[in-house]
């Protein structure tokens, strides 16, 4: 008896994890500030008219085009903070931005956005370089250059990549980070991840489908 009475309860115990894990990954919150609470938001409420989103924004990619918020419309992407002279962390972000380029290299409708934190040293030239060296697909992946209060401002006001909440920073601080960040396809904030770290990078790529097949569904 307490034989049949342990299978029922590891039974039941399955049942319950497994339930949470599927409403884990059915939807994805919001997020709209450093704190990055969630917000659980269903796609069609009112309140999302007015919720955080991704500023409008013009920058220039490794093949000199310009590229802007337009360029994303209706688009899901990934982006990170980077610089190509960085011997710390960037190389492994880059990598571990290339599996996630591997992971939708024939979805159109997922792209990969790379901002350089030292522009003024980025030239489009060292950025095509630095594209050709790591595997960068043109069209699925833009590293970009540009102003870099622009950058900066985009970094720390709309993507709150930084973790140091309640300090104050001035233009002239550098932005050194790990994070990635997922933006849906209305320039929603809709996860973070630490970007050097492969079960968060994974998790990353099962977000990113968890969000197409919302969009699928609510089209």
């Amino acid at each position: 008896m307490k034989k049949y009475y342990s299978i029922i309860k590891i039974g039941c115990l399955i049942l319950i994890f497994g339930c949470q894990n599927i409403n884990r990954v059915e939807q994805l919150p919001y997020y709209k500030d450093a704190s990055f609470t969630p917000y659980w938001i269903e796609r069609n409420e009112k309140k999302l008219d007015d919720f955080h989103k991704i500023s409008p924004f013009k920058l220039i990619n490794q093949k000199g085009e310009e590229i802007s918020n337009k360029t994303f419309e209706n688009k899901i992407y990934v982006t990170d903070f980077f610089f190509t002279s960085c011997p710390g962390i960037c190389p492994k972000m880059t990598e571990n931005m290339g599996v996630v380029q591997q992971a939708f290299i024939e979805d159109p409708d997922v792209l990969l956005l790379s901002h350089s934190v030292t522009p003024q040293k980025d030239s489009v030239a060292i950025l095509q370089r630095y594209a050709k060296e790591k595997g960068v697909i043109e069209g699925k992946w833009h590293l970009v250059t540009g102003d870099r209060s622009e950058i900066y401002s985009l970094g720390r006001n709309d993507y709150f990549v930084e973790e140091d909440l309640g300090l104050e920073k001035s233009e002239t601080d550098f932005i050194h980070t790990e994070n990635f960040l997922l933006i849906d396809k209305r320039g929603h904030i809709r996860g973070i991840y630490n970007g050097l770290n492969k079960r968060s990078v994974n998790q990353l790529i099962e977000d990113i489908y968890t969000l197409k097949k919302r969009v699928t569904f609510f089209k």
